[in-house]
């Protein structure tokens, strides 16, 4: 609620009136309480209809993003942090590559973490040794920053294999942070053939409540040793 307080839609409907784009936003609500859902549904009635909210349980952010890109139409699909850590404005430096051959584009904060207190980065760094040992994807340095653009197809077959793989998401209670999540998507998208190119972007460290370092972590080596697992036992072959 506090990111829509700060005006972070009218930021986004800004930025892509200015550059001209086509544009469809869905926001998925992820079963918030706050207030949230009845603030994007005032915005959107006051607005723009290029403006969606989509209505889910919690799920999580695995759940929330999948039911967001199978819900899409447009030729190209970003998925972006409502707190926009990563500005919007960000997408023009995504946009040339996967217009030309690339099917998967996604941000990197590799270069700098603003803000980032110093624990969070020795985590990330740490998270990303036990990734590349349990998963590979060891040409990329970033899987988990929250700013990934797609083309059409290739985000309706990854996400729809996500949605298989997942049984459709559980509704879940707790944080819904979901570290595999990235790193599977990504391992499949390697896996199927599909080219992928990480650009630096800009990104700075917003606090949040959702995220505890400690938890956050377990968790996220615990589901890089799940897609280990299904890695060694062939549950991808695809």
């Amino acid at each position: 609620m506090a990111n829509l307080r700060k005006g972070v839609l009218d930021k986004i409907e800004h930025f892509l009136v200015r550059e001209g784009y086509s544009y469809e936003v869905i926001i998925v609500d992820d079963g918030s309480n706050d207030g949230s859902r009845e603030f994007v549904e005032e915005f959107i009635k006051e607005n723009n209809n290029n403006f969606q909210l989509l209505k889910n349980h919690h799920l999580g952010k695995a759940g929330a993003v999948t039911a967001g890109m199978l819900k899409a139409r447009g030729k190209y699909k970003l998925f972006t942090d409502m707190d926009q850590a990563t500005p919007i404005e960000e997408i023009k430096k995504l946009l040339p590559f996967v217009e030309k051959e690339y099917d998967v584009v996604i941000g990197s904060r590799s270069n700098q973490r603003k803000g980032s207190p110093f624990i969070r980065q020795f985590i990330s760094r740490s998270a990303v040794l036990v990734r590349k040992v349990l998963v590979g994807l060891y040409d990329i340095s970033d899987t988990q920053c929250g700013f990934k653009v797609f083309k059409s197809e290739a985000a309706e077959v990854l996400f729809e294999k996500m949605n298989k793989f997942h049984s459709g998401f559980k509704e879940i209670s707790g944080s819904a942070v979901t570290a595999g999540f990235d790193v599977e998507l990504l391992y499949l998208a390697t896996k199927m053939g599909y080219r992928i190119k990480e650009v630096p972007v800009e990104w700075l460290y917003v606090e949040t409540r959702r995220v505890n370092p400690i938890t956050d972590s377990i968790s996220g080596v615990l589901d890089f040793a799940r897609i280990g697992l299904n890695r060694v036992t062939r549950k991808y072959n695809v």
